[in-house]
């Protein structure tokens, strides 16, 4: 170790000018040679980084089941590791946060503010203010106006009662703006951890954020102009100026170098390296030059972010390379950042000069959800949506943090005030967010009272179907199954082709419908999954017996069912056809996994699963040779009306096979009354169609089901439908529901599929819709509350 030595210049020491203090090497030889490695700087900051993570992570998994969002978890562990618990003993401070390490802490924590604002401005879509409807724009308007009037008129009701600083007209700008504002990047996160993006309440929520923060940018730069401006009022030009150069440069001339990447990139192809560590580095830049300016070093990030096109290929390369290292290693810094700025022992005997503060913060939190409700409601929105969009857009998060601290830095306002401010920030998001979950459920709408299934639908009206498709490889086996189900000009078919892709590298999804899309033909005809479909309706189109309207959605694939089951109601589908994908070596897609569940849990109408195994290989043959397993049930019925369809068209042929208990075992005596009267007009309908073949076959357990149906391995089919689990007879099953582990294919349709493994046997699952009141046993309230949805 080496200290400064003193007697160098004892003028300085005898003036208190010169602090004594070891100053820590990096590199430690360690303890078997007698070195304490906590004296050394950088086996310091790996136990910092250790600390701040481990106690965040744990505070998360603790809160999960009260439904807190993740900053939540983060904030407090900053909070704990700070001097409101953990480090108000000086032991515990000396030992893992000495001062000597505050400069390292406070820096990186920075640092991580600036990248989450970049990420931020990458996923922003500036476009989408265009896009806005009146709605978002008055509630925003109001949103913002309304409570920033309470709040001042409060403010100078309570005026004397405040610090001189405070009263300053340029600090008033500041408070009533900020506690009026709601924040784009802080919301966005959370609605992503409810998984509501892809919500009618998102989507609002997300478009009127935007909406306000460019209100509130405005208010900023009043702000920052005003405050400048108190010493000497040319610095206030200075400021604007400014501002003004380095966002042109930004806006103006960065953005055209992006656009260039952009172009420069191959299709379908990743940005190359250099681009992204050269944007990257630009971050740190972007800030030390607003630093040079007099504007808050946070601004350049954000604007740098902003200035990219979200999505891929850019965008998304951004996000995909550095969020996971921003939002688990720097922003842990960033929230015990705050943390050391929070002192909850400062605020005591304070309160008669907080009271005015947190007077004009409450009033601007209460006054936000009661306008923007009431506008909302104004606007013809039903009340539960109002009183969810309130609450959404009440949430308060990083972007005050950063103000806050700002805030500090100019001293407008002092630790105990800061302190109070961090500690209503999360009163007011550990509040709302589960109020959120139980007030608004996205899913509401979808469960209906009207039958929208195959089986109710009439022969000679136009059936509607949601085709969901992830990539090309689906594209044949939709076609071909669309093809076999026998459209006709008296039954003829209207597709809705879904094109699904994943949310990334932008933060509000995106819902394109193509006939209304502006896109050039030759930009359509270069995306082959429409250029098929396009093929598919034209080789029909002559005989109109297929129309198909092309869709693509861009959304997170936790919430892609919501657009997926928001298309099947508002076209009054009657099936969506999923497709269901494993590897070569077998492996289950999860992605796919997880859309697919989630639509057989949330479908306004019958959903078909196709486990494509060579229907969509162009058929030779001249028949093609079907099987139906009828176990029973509402799904067996839906199944069986679909196969129906398809045995009035003279190149299929169908073999159903009934099975049945021995002896009535287990039947539940409605749903056989219902399935006998289903297969004895299927019976009577196809009598005398020789491509027809019925039979039955009695089992006492599972074994004895998954016996006949190997036996019909001997007969080649090309396509296996079947009902998923809804009302089969448990008595076929028994045995085997320990086996399955697809639990969207059913029992049977798993062991299908492990059957059929390596051949070209397709599987087509059916389930029917459930209506609304017919659900299964719903849980309580409490495990609805407790179940660990984020």
């Amino acid at each position: 170790m080496s200290k400064l030595n003193i007697t160098e210049d004892p003028y300085l020491v005898n003036k208190g000018l010169v602090i004594c203090r070891t100053i820590h090497p990096p590199h430690t030889f360690g303890i078997f040679y007698g070195e304490n490695p906590l004296q050394f700087s950088f086996p310091l900051v790996l136990l910092e980084i250790s600390t701040i993570i481990a106690i965040s992570r744990l505070i998360r998994y603790l809160l999960k089941p009260l439904r807190q969002p993740r900053i939540i978890s983060d904030i407090l562990g900053g909070i704990i590791v700070g001097p409101s618990v953990l480090s108000r003993s000086k032991r515990f401070r000396n030992f893992i946060f000495p001062d000597t390490a505050d400069y390292a802490l406070k820096n990186i924590g920075l640092i991580g503010f600036m990248y989450f604002l970049f990420i931020s401005g990458v996923k922003t879509d500036l476009s989408q203010i265009k896009k806005a409807g009146k709605k978002q724009w008055y509630i925003a308007i109001f949103g913002v106006s309304i409570p920033m009037l309470c709040s001042l008129f409060i403010g100078i009701g309570v005026r004397k009662s405040m610090k001189k600083e405070l009263v300053k007209a340029s600090s008033m700008l500041g408070l009533t703006s900020e506690f009026a504002i709601t924040a784009f990047p802080v919301i966005y996160p959370i609605i992503r951890e409810l998984n509501l993006l892809s919500s009618e309440i998102g989507r609002m929520a997300l478009s009127t954020a935007l909406i306000s923060d460019v209100i509130g940018i405005q208010f900023i730069v009043v702000f920052e102009a005003a405050k400048q401006g108190e010493e000497k009022s040319m610095y206030a030009l200075w400021f604007l100026i400014s501002s003004f150069l380095i966002g042109a440069s930004i806006f103006g001339g960065v953005r055209r170098i992006m656009i260039w990447i952009i172009n420069a990139t191959p299709e379908g192809k990743s940005v190359e390296q250099i681009y992204v560590v050269f944007i990257l580095l630009g971050v740190l830049v972007s800030g030390f030059l607003c630093g040079l300016g007099g504007i808050e070093v946070t601004n350049g990030p954000l604007w740098l972010g902003l200035a990219i096109p979200d999505g891929p290929p850019l965008g998304a390369t951004l996000v995909e390379k550095s969020e996971t290292i921003v939002m688990d290693i720097l922003m842990p810094f960033s929230f015990a950042y705050v943390g050391f700025f929070t002192d909850i022992s400062s605020m005591y005997g304070q309160w008669s000069h907080l009271r005015p503060i947190f007077l004009m913060a409450v009033t601007a939190y209460v006054v936000k959800i009661v306008t923007v409700l009431f506008t909302a409601y104004f606007l013809n929105m039903p009340f539960r949506d109002c009183l969810a969009l309130s609450l959404v857009l009440s949430l308060r998060g990083e972007v005050e943090f950063l103000i806050f601290i700002h805030w500090l830095d100019l001293k407008m306002i002092t630790r105990p005030y800061f302190t109070m401010l961090i500690l209503m920030t999360i009163g007011v998001t550990a509040i709302v967010t589960p109020l959120i979950s139980i007030v608004y459920d996205p899913t509401r709408p979808y469960m209906i009272h009207t039958r929208r299934n195959i089986q109710h639908t009439a022969s000679n009206t136009e059936l509607h179907i949601i085709a969901c498709i992830h990539d090309e490889e689906n594209m044949p086996g939709i076609i071909n199954l669309l093809e076999v189900s026998n459209p006709t000009t008296h039954t003829p078919f209207f597709v809705h082709a879904l094109h699904l892709m994943e949310l990334v590298g932008r933060a509000a999804p995106v819902f394109i419908d193509h006939k209304d899309d502006q896109e050039s033909d030759n930009a359509n005809s270069q995306n082959p999954i429409h250029n098929a479909l396009k093929l598919f309706q034209q080789g029909r189109g002559e005989e109109n017996m297929i129309k198909i309207h092309s869709y693509t959605s861009y959304s997170p694939k936790r919430t892609m069912y919501q657009d997926i089951c928001k298309l099947a109601l508002e076209m009054k589908a009657s099936l969506i056809i999923l497709p269901f994908y494993k590897d070569q070596f077998d492996r289950r897609s999860t992605s796919t996994q997880v859309v697919n569940s989630n639509v057989l849990k949330h479908a306004p109408c019958s959903v078909a699963i196709l486990v494509d195994r060579g229907l969509g290989v162009p058929m030779r043959q001249s028949i093609h040779h079907f099987a139906l397993l009828f176990t029973g049930g509402a799904d067996a019925r839906e199944a069986l009306s679909y196969a129906d369809r398809m045995a009035a068209n003279p190149d299929v042929s169908l073999t159903a096979v009934r099975f049945l208990s021995h002896n009535g075992e287990g039947d539940n005596e409605m749903e056989k009354k219902l399935d006998d009267g289903l297969v004895t007009w299927f019976w009577v309908k196809n009598e005398g169609n020789d491509k027809v073949i019925y039979k039955e076959v009695i089992v006492k357990n599972g074994e004895d089901t998954i016996a006949a149906i190997q036996a019909m391995k001997n007969e080649f089919f090309h396509l296996w439908i079947l009902g998923r689990s809804q009302g089969v007879n448990p008595v076929l099953l028994q045995g085997l529901t320990d086996w399955s582990d697809e639990n969207e294919l059913g029992v049977i349709g798993d062991f299908l599929v492990s059957m059929n493994s390596g051949t070209t046997s397709s599987v087509l699952v059916v389930k029917q819709q459930i209506l609304r009141g017919q659900e299964p046993s719903s849980i309580s309230f409490l495990e609805k509350f407790t179940s660990c949805g984020l």
